[in-house]
Order: C-alpha cells, then sequence, then structure tokens
C-alpha cells in the first residue's frame, strides 16, 4: 500500500453523505412548517402553494440563466408530470392540515409515508425489502403510534387529508427515484415548480388574499425552503434507494414535536419520548446495516 494511499483522505460512505442530506431536509420541512402555520389564518392553502411554486421557480431560473438551460432538458416530461400531480396533492394534504391539527401530528400521519413508499418502490422500482428495512420503518411506526395515542386529534378531518396527502408523498417519493437516474436535481426542481405553479394558482385567484408586509418573510421562507428542502432530498436519493432514505425522513418528528411545544405550547411529554426513541433506535440499526453492505 503506497504512502499516497495513506495519505488521501477517506471519502465518507454514500450512505452517511445521503444521512447529511436529510438532515438539510429535516430543517428545512421544519421551517417551512412554522411559517406555513404563521400564515394560515390569513392566507389560503392553495395561494400559499402558488407564492411557494413562484419564488422557487424565480429561484431556479436565476440559477439557470448561470449554469446554463441546458440542465432542463428531458426525455422524461410524462414522468415529471405525473410526479408533480401525484406531489401537488401531497403538499396540499400538508399544507392544510398545519392549520388544523398540531404541528406533530401532521408529522405523525406524514410519516406513514415510508409504508406506502416500500410499496410503490417494490412495485416500481423493483428496489428489496431487506430485513433491516422492514425493522426501521417497524420500529418507526410503532414510534408515532406511541407518540399519536389515543385521545388526539387523530379524528380531525384534516388528519384524514393528510393521510391521503401522505399516499400521494410516497409515490411522488418512488417516481423522484426513478427520475433521479435520468435527470438532474436542478431539472427535477425546475419542473416541480414549473406544473406545480397554475396548478395552485387556479384555484387561489377565486379567493386571493392582498399579502401584507408581514407575510413576505414567511413566504421567502416557504418559497426558499420549498426548494433546499427537495433538494436535498433529491441529492440523498442519489446515493440511496428510497427504502432507506425515506425512514430517516421519521427524525423530523422528536424535532417538530418540540418546536411545536416551544413556539405553540403544544403538548410534550413521555410517550414523545419514547416514541422518538424507537424512531431513531429503528433508523441507527437501518444506517448500520446498510454501511456494512457497502463495506
Amino acid at each position: 500500500m503506497s504512502a499516497d494511499y495513506l495519505a488521501r483522505p477517506r471519502a465518507r460512505p454514500p450512505m452517511v453523505v445521503a444521512a447529511l442530506w436529510m438532515v438539510g431536509s429535516l430543517f428545512s420541512f421544519s421551517a417551512m412548517a412554522v411559517a406555513v402555520r404563521e400564515l394560515s389564518e390569513d392566507i389560503g392553502t392553495f395561494q400559499l402553494l402558488t407564492i411557494r411554486s413562484a419564488i422557487g421557480l424565480l429561484v431556479i431560473s436565476a440559477l439557470l440563466t448561470r449554469y446554463g438551460w441546458k440542465k432542463i432538458r428531458s426525455d422524461n416530461l410524462k414522468l415529471h408530470l405525473a410526479r408533480n400531480l401525484v406531489h401537488f396533492g401531497g403538499q396540499f394534504g400538508w399544507f392544510f392540515a398545519i392549520g388544523f391539527i398540531p404541528l406533530a401530528a401532521v408529522f405523525a400521519i406524514e410519516f406513514t409515508v415510508p409504508l406506502w413508499t416500500m410499496m410503490f418502490a417494490a412495485l416500481l422500482l423493483g428496489e428489496r425489502i431487506s430485513t433491516s428495512r422492514r425493522l426501521a420503518v417497524l420500529l418507526g411506526v410503532i414510534g408515532i403510534l406511541v407518540i399519536v395515542r389515543p385521545g388526539w386529534s387523530a379524528l380531525h378531518p384534516a388528519s384524514l387529508v393528510m393521510l391521503l396527502g401522505a399516499i400521494a408523498y410516497a409515490l411522488s417519493h418512488t417516481l423522484t427515484k426513478k427520475l433521479t437516474g435520468v435527470d438532474s436535481p436542478l431539472c427535477i426542481l425546475f419542473y416541480m415548480m414549473l406544473v406545480q405553479l397554475p396548478l395552485g394558482l387556479v384555484p387561489a385567484l377565486f379567493d386571493w388574499t392582498t399579502p401584507q408586509p408581514e407575510h413576505w418573510p414567511w413566504l421567502a421562507i416557504i418559497g426558499m425552503t420549498g426548494l433546499t428542502a427537495h433538494y436535498c432530498m433529491v441529492r440523498a436519493l442519489l446515493l440511496a434507494d428510497a427504502t432507506v432514505v425515506v425512514p430517516l425522513d421519521f427524525l423530523r418528528l422528536p424535532f417538530i414535536a418540540l418546536v411545536g411545544y416551544l413556539l405553540y405550547g403544544e403538548q410534550l411529554d413521555g410517550f414523545l419520548v419514547a416514541g422518538a426513541a424507537l424512531i431513531l433506535v429503528g433508523n441507527g440499526m437501518n444506517i448500520l446495516a446498510e454501511r456494512r453492505k457497502q463495506c
């Protein structure tokens, strides 16, 4: 073994890098949730989705002007369209539910996504469902059931909307994984904003509220985190299977529960701690198993 080889820094395993990208996604989604909660009483869901897409499209267009519009060339426009139709449904369920039920409840229902993702990935991508992946999802779901115990706001109509949104998210994640093999992250994000802008704009025009100066900082956060959250997610999916990446998103639940407690006085108790511990253990075991396979 040469001295040059020994001196060369060892690259991080892809699974670790994917996990780091998901940390970026975690913080982005959490910041977006707070911004949506702050605006939900004044601005409608469709309008929030419209402004989010408009800001994102402006930022991506500026990047493409600098780095070249050829990056959005794609032979998969039908797949982009399908991915963004179902993703828009997921986004609507998420934005809508945040205005009616606790933040941790929204995220807990959303975290049925790995169950649906596992099924969609097996059906559409041919991904293998390993024992470690099954265990990560199982412990995650048990942790969520511990947190969302009977007596919480699970029966609110917004919860059903969020559950349908979770199924839409799962199909969207699976189609995103399929697109990462052929198109760049910038290309995927560009078509996401381009397709979803008119989807939100048309219904928003029937109940449009002119944003006030105090609204714009929160709207800017929604627009920017909408980009960074999905960019980080796409980068993670480039490095690991969908059924590995999506369970990492469980980590958002204990974090957003803490945010809800600190900002809005939402209940934080031992059930949350126990459920979060199960989620963390499941993810940790899955990451270690995947790292052993790559060594």
